[in-house]
């Protein structure tokens, strides 16, 4: 799984976990719904989320910053530079 995708599942799993919509997680981070949106839905068109759009939404999540990146998720990422070598 590429970075992008592994942050995409992560988000959705701890508004999941909160019973939140992608709306309300949006409004308690202080970022735009389509903005966020962008990022999590299928059509999602942000390639890179920025550390700045993680960090407002742990703010929002009311999580460390350390706790977004704890989970299983990420255990097994890939880089594009990866994927090109094993190619």
């Amino acid at each position: 799984m590429e970075i992008q995708e592994a942050i995409r599942c992560r988000i959705l799993e701890l508004a999941a976990q909160r019973k939140w919509s992608v709306n309300k997680l949006a409004e308690r981070s202080g970022i735009a719904p389509s903005v966020l949106k962008r990022t999590v839905k299928p059509y999602a068109t942000v390639q890179r989320t920025s550390v700045e759009t993680i960090a407002r939404l742990c703010i929002g999540l009311e999580i460390p910053f350390k706790e977004f990146w704890d989970s299983p998720i990420f255990d097994e990422i890939t880089t594009k530079q990866q994927e090109a070598e094993s190619k």
